[in-house]
């Protein structure tokens, strides 16, 4: 048996409730809206019965950082869901994502068509952020196959790692590069190293519970797929860990002006932004 609950929101807030429920532990959602609807359903799935006032107040925190006002969200209810129902029918929605030129985000159960340059990524959902369908994601993906040199001497940061689906990236960019990753959430971290195995790339990457100021190293590149709310306090131990790229993702478009303003009172003025929907990264 699963547990499944559906949440009634603004349209608007569609985006904010399907993070809202990976945050608070669903092993999947699925949306019963268009993107312009002016009413969304999305529905969670839980392996276990969730605390409606947890998911409340994780939704009710998402609106906050997503800009939108706590009335956004109109209804939660909660139902009981046979598994061989949602979850097989879930399996076949969820097909591989090719991502820039190169990078192709498959579940493990899915078939890619293996050729030279493709780097095809394995991500097993979980209670994790990051399968490479959401914009901010996708950004940091580009900007990896942009900047991550794969010379064979190249290192990564990955801050905030949720399903590790970055640092495998890099790894998978390049065999000899010394990639780290840490996250302050230990079941993320978990399931980031189940990822990295599932992609042969385990013995590569090390995976922490931590934040970046306990990196105690510099990187060519680190990438922080996190909130701007989040990014903002974390940017001088950002900077402080690169010596090269600095990638930041998860950051509305109304929200970026807000980060290059305290990039500047830190010194940095010539950014780079790329845009996916009303997401943005800032490449420093």
């Amino acid at each position: 048996m699963w547990y499944a609950l559906d949440i009634t929101v603004d349209g608007a807030a569609r985006e904010a409730v399907e993070y809202a429920l990976t945050e608070a532990g669903a092993s999947g959602t699925e949306t019963a809206a268009d993107d312009d609807a002016e009413v969304a359903r999305v529905a969670g799935y839980f392996d276990r019965a969730p605390e409606q006032d947890m998911v409340r107040a994780s939704v009710l925190d998402a609106l906050r950082i997503y800009g939108l006002p706590p009335a956004s969200l109109r209804a939660i209810e909660a139902r009981e869901v046979e598994a061989r129902d949602w979850l097989g029918e879930w399996k076949k929605s969820w097909q591989p994502v090719a991502v820039g030129a190169r990078f192709v985000v498959a579940p493990p159960w899915g078939e890619v068509e293996e050729r030279p340059g493709r780097v095809v990524i394995r991500i097993e959902p979980g209670m994790a952020f990051g399968t490479g369908t959401h914009e901010t994601t996708r950004l940091c993906l580009v900007a990896l196959e942009k900047y991550f040199a794969g010379d064979g001497g190249s290192s990564l940061l990955d801050v905030g790692t949720g399903t590790g689906i970055l640092a495998i990236a890099a790894a998978k960019l390049d065999a000899r590069a010394r990639v780290e990753a840490c996250d302050t959430d230990a079941e993320a971290v978990e399931i980031a190293r189940e990822n990295a195995s599932l992609n042969g790339v385990a013995a590569q990457i090390n995976f922490r519970t931590g934040t970046v100021e306990a990196a105690g190293a510099s990187f060519d590149c680190v990438c922080a797929n996190l909130t701007a709310d989040v990014i903002l306090p974390l940017l001088p131990a950002l900077i402080e860990a690169t010596c090269g790229r600095l990638i930041l993702s998860g950051i509305l478009d109304t929200q970026a002006a807000s980060v290059r303003a305290r990039l500047a009172q830190l010194g940095i003025s010539q950014t780079e932004t790329a845009s996916d929907g009303e997401w943005v990264a800032i490449i420093v």
